[in-house]
């Protein structure tokens, strides 16, 4: 079995080694630096997650990606994840087919309903829409995804009648997942569309996840589609030591919980409920080199996904700290995986 290994940031604003907040233009040069270095130490892929927050100011990653893709040769780059309920599925398809043109065919994108929600008030979508908006314009990317000219009606969005859409594709589709959090019936519809299943497991244990990746394969089948991947998506952070790890990153994920907890419904971490997530059984992949591969090649078994990407960073750590996270999963922890699971 081939397993790849990601890494994926939402553009967390970058603090200096005094810890005072860099620009977001600073915070936006360092991740295309970021997603160039990470090609060098070997991940397979690099991913730009959609936001629109003063502590994640990443509304536009796939023109970030498209600097990355123009000084990389090899590594897959994509979004992680573009917020299609806000967004038009036209527009989403036309710049990842642009991101695949320059990159010559190393796009993907992953495709979200948006556990973020600051994009909706902010184009001017009704939550109540919530999940009509994520349904029909996943079925309409779908049909993009098919090539050729598009016929298609529904309420979100204008009608298309035998429209040509370019760039056309040079081969075959770019790869297209959905992200799911926890919802069956976004499972479910990612079987039915015919994406891949990216799951963002970001508290609790990982193993429950199991579920939704057999409950994926059974409706694949049952749609008469053929098996497709299952990746993984997870927060973490890599240093030379657990202690090390542990201490840079605990004080950046309280600050961001205590931030979005109103808006998510998150409770807030305590310190003994931050051990128990980078323990063996939790979600957060936090610790030395070794530490977080033994945890990636366990998971990666037990929820039969064959892609493992890491969210590295959180608002506030610096770009130093950020490059070793890197070159340490490059280095030594993807290999050791390798030979975990060999």
């Amino acid at each position: 079995m081939t397993y790849t290994f990601g890494l994926d940031t939402f553009g967390d604003r970058n603090s200096d080694a005094d810890g005072a907040p860099l620009s977001h233009a600073q915070t936006i040069r360092n991740v295309v630096e970021q997603g160039v270095f990470a090609e060098q130490v070997g991940v397979d892929f690099f991913g730009i997650g959609e936001h629109h927050t003063e502590y994640f100011p990443m509304p536009a990653g796939d023109v970030v990606l498209g600097a990355i893709a123009a000084r990389t040769g090899q590594i897959r780059l994509g979004s992680a994840v573009t917020v299609l309920s806000s967004d038009d599925p036209v527009r989403v398809f036309q710049r990842y087919s642009t991101l695949n043109a320059i990159s010559g065919g190393r796009a993907e994108v992953i495709l979200g309903r948006g556990s973020s929600i600051e994009s909706f008030p902010l184009f001017g979508y009704d939550l109540a829409d919530y999940e009509d908006l994520f349904e029909e314009k996943a079925t309409l990317f779908a049909e993009l995804l098919k090539g050729g000219l598009v016929t298609w009606d529904g309420k979100t969005r204008p009608a298309l009648l035998n429209q040509d859409v370019v760039p056309h594709l040079e081969s075959s589709p770019f790869p297209a997942w959905i992200g799911v959090g926890g919802n069956p019936q976004s499972v479910i519809r990612a079987a039915r569309l015919g994406f891949s299943l990216a799951l963002a497991i970001i508290g609790g244990p990982p193993d429950r996840f199991a579920a939704y990746s057999e409950l994926f394969q059974r409706a694949l089948e049952k749609f008469g589609r053929p098996p497709l991947p299952v990746l993984v998506h997870s927060p973490g952070h890599v240093a030379a030591t657990d202690e090390q790890a542990k201490a840079e990153f605990w004080p950046r994920w309280l600050e961001i919980i205590a931030l979005i907890a109103p808006e998510r419904g998150f409770a807030l971490p305590t310190e003994e409920s931050f051990n128990t997530e980078t323990g063996p059984h939790g979600a957060l992949y936090v610790g030395s080199p070794e530490t977080v591969a033994q945890k990636i090649a366990t998971n990666l078994r037990v929820l039969g996904a064959t892609r493992f990407d890491l969210k590295y960073g959180m608002p506030g750590l610096t770009h130093d700290q950020l490059m070793t996270n890197i070159e340490l999963y490059g280095r030594q922890v993807i290999p050791r995986v390798r030979e975990l699971l060999s």
